[in-house]
């Protein structure tokens, strides 16, 4: 199934069940969007991902990195991550994100993949640290990319293809219900960055 934005609507839910999934679309002009994602790639602090795969210490191909209110400790991937202090570019985005959607938030860890061949495998955000049925939300900038969701038990599958400029929010029960990824494409993509802003609870 193949999801596209409808901007005559504030947002489109896109999971048929088990979850909700709002998807606004293009939130910000093309010029906003562009300025954003330039002062990102400069002014963020981006470093390699590593992950433990098996009892060995994997570093991958896209960067990372993790800012929120305090310096949280964040563990994913078996690897423990400590937050830097928001920027100010990453506050106003955070503003922007919390007045379109009607969610706070208190982090975020940012994405950066720098071409068609980075992407995400299967999972779901089930760290302990995050608010139970809490709010995700995801801001693309860069390169469109296609996003898929799962369902771990049915094996139902949903496809979007989100644009420069675009938010898609998780929450409910769903990611105790379907899995996502962001799969790697043989289509020639420039870089994207993907914000995914979170509540911690410690």
């Amino acid at each position: 199934m193949d999801l596209f934005s409808n901007n005559n609507q504030d947002f489109n839910s896109i999971l048929p069940y088990d979850g909700v999934v709002d998807y606004y679309g293009t939130i910000m002009s093309e010029f906003a969007a562009a300025s954003y994602y330039e002062a990102l790639l400069n002014d963020i602090e981006w470093k390699a991902d590593q992950a433990l795969i098996f009892g060995k210490l994997i570093t991958t191909k896209r960067a990372v990195a993790w800012y929120a209110d305090e310096p949280f400790s964040y563990t994913y991937s078996k690897i423990t991550k400590t937050a830097l202090l928001w920027n100010e570019i990453l506050l106003e985005l955070k503003h922007i994100v919390e007045s379109k959607c009607g969610e706070t938030f208190n982090s975020c860890l940012l994405n950066l993949y720098h071409n068609e061949s980075e992407g995400m495998a299967w999972h779901s955000d089930g760290e302990k640290d995050l608010k139970k049925h809490g709010a995700i939300a995801s801001l693309s900038l860069g390169a469109e990319r296609k996003f898929s969701f799962k369902h771990k038990k049915e094996g139902t599958k949903i496809d979007i293809v989100l644009p420069h400029g675009s938010l898609l929010v998780m929450k409910g029960s769903t990611q105790e219900n379907w899995l996502h990824r962001l799969p790697p494409t043989k289509i020639k993509k420039g870089p994207r960055i993907n914000l995914t802003f979170r509540t911690i609870e410690k």
